[in-house]
């Protein structure tokens, strides 16, 4: 409170500013910096302790083929100036990028369809539940018999990874459509290609887009496995190249590193996307 009785809009805060009692625009609040926000300092400091626990009991250990965190870091530094971890990080990324794009371009459209349709479900879904238990290692074989050893082999396996949790979680979002909605739209009049574009697909959309969020991460796991056995490059090629040549874990370690970050920031970038206000409204708690 200020002298006056007034409510000081120093207490009442929301992230950098605080709401100002009185109107007007938010007043700054000079408190702890951004480095000592908590949702910075936490994770920095379980990052420093995993890194001190991985060194000390190397240390303890005395293996020499497992790595100590700065043996990967000077990995890492010989990597690029090798020039190889860019051009292994975009052979994967491009792979992934071809493979989960056909399966949005295919599991979308058709999981609608699954959903909207009684007949087109019972007719497909017994043939797509088949499929979809097999692993997509277990099509390695296949896809190296017909794609050879090329890039097609692990853009293959990804769509086969990807394109079933997409048709899921599509027909399932269409199922969950309230029927209030459906009602409301037939009473204005809409047409089916109105009813598709202005009630169906904006009330599915989170739901999917929650589906892809998840199935992009299952396609960089892919993406790694097939590199390993289905071509020359990428980071899965690195890992397995590297055990090989010469047993340089160091390199082993740093792809690992890589893969971990690189699928930390493709989540981050779908979890941005959720964030869209067309979205916001289906969400019932706040992303953070």
């Amino acid at each position: 409170m200020t002298a006056a009785g007034v409510p000081n809009p120093r207490t009442t805060r929301q992230g950098d500013q605080a709401i100002n009692p009185l109107g007007g625009r938010p007043v700054k609040v000079p408190y702890a910096s951004w480095f000592l926000r908590s949702s910075v300092l936490l994770p920095l400091l379980v990052a420093s302790a995993f890194l001190l626990t991985w060194d000390g009991i190397v240390r303890l250990s005395g293996s020499e083929l497992f790595p100590k965190p700065l043996d990967v870091w000077w990995g890492l530094g010989e990597l690029v100036k090798k020039g190889l971890l860019l051009k292994y990080v975009v052979a994967s990324l491009f792979r992934v990028t071809w493979g989960f794009t056909l399966a949005v371009l295919v599991g979308v459209p058709f999981g609608l369809l699954l959903g909207w349709s009684r007949y087109a479900q019972e007719a497909f879904n017994p043939l797509i539940q088949a499929f979809r238990p097999i692993s997509p290692i277990a099509w390695i074989p296949l896809a190296i018999l017909w794609f050879g050893i090329s890039d097609a082999a692990p853009i293959f396996l990804i769509f086969l990874a990807s394109v079933f949790p997409i048709l899921v979680s599509s027909a399932a979002a269409v199922k969950s459509v309230p029927t209030v909605y459906l009602r409301v739209a037939q009473n204005f009049g809409l047409t089916r290609s109105q009813l598709v574009w202005r009630v169906i697909l904006p009330a599915t959309l989170p739901q999917i887009l929650t589906g892809l969020r998840i199935t992009l991460g299952v396609a960089w796991l892919v993406v790694v496995a097939a590199e390993m056995i289905a071509v020359n490059s990428g980071l899965g090629y690195l890992i397995i190249d590297a055990r090989n040549a010469g047993k340089r874990y160091d390199l082993v370690v740093a792809g690992m590193v890589v893969i971990g970050l690189i699928g930390w920031l493709l989540d981050l970038l779908m979890r941005l996307a959720e964030r869209f206000q067309a979205l916001k409204w289906a969400y019932g708690i706040r992303h953070e």
